[in-house]
C-alpha cells in the first residue's frame, strides 16, 4: 500500500513538473514573439535578410527559365538593401510568395520581410506595418489591342468580363468604377494573362508595372486607360517588428539618396513602351 501512494505521489509530481515545463515554454515562445528586436536581432547576428518575393512576375520577380535564377527589380533592390542593411557581405535569401501566402508565411516567421509588388492598404496594415512606399503602381487595364475597350468606362456594361489576380486589390477598383462588370478571379498573373489570351475576359485588371511586363512579353496586348487608382507598393514587415521596419525605411532612404534606386528603375522600366518611369519612382 505505502509503495502504491508513493508511486502516485511521484507520478503526480511528474505530471506537475511537466506542465508547468510546457507552460514555461509557451510563455517564452509567446515572449519571442513579442519581442520588438526579434526581427532585426537575427538579420543582424546571421548576416542574412530573408525575403518574400515574386517568382513569376516579369519585371519584378521572376525565376528564368533558362539559367534558373531569379532575376528582376524586386529582386536587385531586395539585394540592394541587403547589404545596405547588413553590411557588404550580408546574404540575401529568397523565398516564394503569391498574393494569398504573402502575409500568412510573414507571420510564420518564415521571412523577414515581404517585398512583392504588396499594395499599401488600410486592411492590410491591421495584419502587418510598411515601409515607406517604393513604387507608385496603380490599378490599370490590359487588353488584347483588338479587344475596342480604351478605359474602365468601357467594362461598365453588362456582359463585360474583367480579369484579376486572387488577393490582389484591383477587383475592389473594378467594382467601384465598373459596377456592371462580371470579375473573373485566378490564382496567379499567369492564369490571368491566359485567360485574357484565351478570351475569356475583356481586361486584366492589376498594378501597372506588372502589366507592363506582360504586354512586354505579347505583341497583341496592351494596356489602355492610364492608372485607376494609384496605389504605391511597401515592404511588409511582421506587426510590431518596429526595429526591422526602422532599418528597411532608412536604407530606402539611403538609396534614393545615393542614385542606386534611380538606376534600378532605369534598369528594368526605362525601355517600356507606354510607361512612365517618372510616375513610378518615389
Amino acid at each position: 500500500m505505502k509503495n502504491a501512494r508513493r508511486f502516485f505521489k511521484r507520478a503526480a509530481a511528474l505530471l506537475l513538473l511537466l506542465v508547468s515545463g510546457t507552460a514555461l515554454a509557451a510563455c517564452g515562445n509567446a515572449s519571442a514573439s513579442s519581442n520588438p528586436d526579434r526581427v532585426y536581432d537575427h538579420v543582424i547576428q546571421s548576416k542574412t535578410v530573408t525575403w518574400g518575393v515574386k517568382y513569376d512576375t516579369t519585371l519584378f520577380g521572376l525565376k528564368s527559365v533558362k539559367t534558373n535564377k531569379l532575376e528582376g527589380f524586386e529582386i536587385d533592390l531586395a539585394r540592394l538593401l541587403t547589404k545596405t542593411i547588413a553590411g557588404k557581405d550580408a546574404k540575401t535569401k529568397f523565398i516564394e510568395v503569391t498574393p494569398q501566402t504573402k502575409i500568412p508565411q510573414l507571420k510564420n516567421n518564415n521571412l523577414d520581410a515581404v517585398l512583392a509588388c504588396m499594395t499599401i492598404t488600410p486592411e492590410r496594415r491591421k495584419s502587418v506595418d510598411f515601409s515607406t512606399p517604393y513604387f507608385k503602381a496603380g490599378t490599370s487595364l490590359l487588353t488584347k489591342t483588338t479587344s475596342g475597350v480604351k478605359s474602365v468606362k468601357d467594362l461598365n456594361k453588362k456582359g463585360k468580363v474583367v480579369i484579376v489576380c486572387k488577393g490582389t486589390t484591383a477587383a475592389d477598383d473594378i467594382a467601384k468604377q465598373a459596377p456592371k462588370a462580371k470579375i473573373r478571379a485566378y490564382n496567379d498573373y499567369g492564369s490571368c494573362t491566359n485567360a485574357l489570351l484565351a478570351g475569356q475576359g475583356d481586361a486584366f485588371a492589376t498594378d501597372n508595372g506588372i502589366l507592363a511586363g506582360i504586354a512586354a512579353q505579347h505583341k497583341n496586348l496592351h494596356l489602355v486607360g492610364g492608372t485607376i487608382a494609384v496605389e504605391p507598393y511597401g515592404i511588409a514587415v511582421e506587426k510590431g517588428q518596429t526595429k526591422m521596419l526602422n532599418v528597411i525605411n532608412k536604407a530606402l532612404k539611403t538609396i534614393k539618396a545615393d542614385g542606386s534606386y534611380d538606376k534600378l528603375v532605369r534598369k528594368w522600366f526605362g525601355n517600356i513602351n507606354g510607361f512612365s518611369v517618372k510616375e513610378a519612382e518615389y
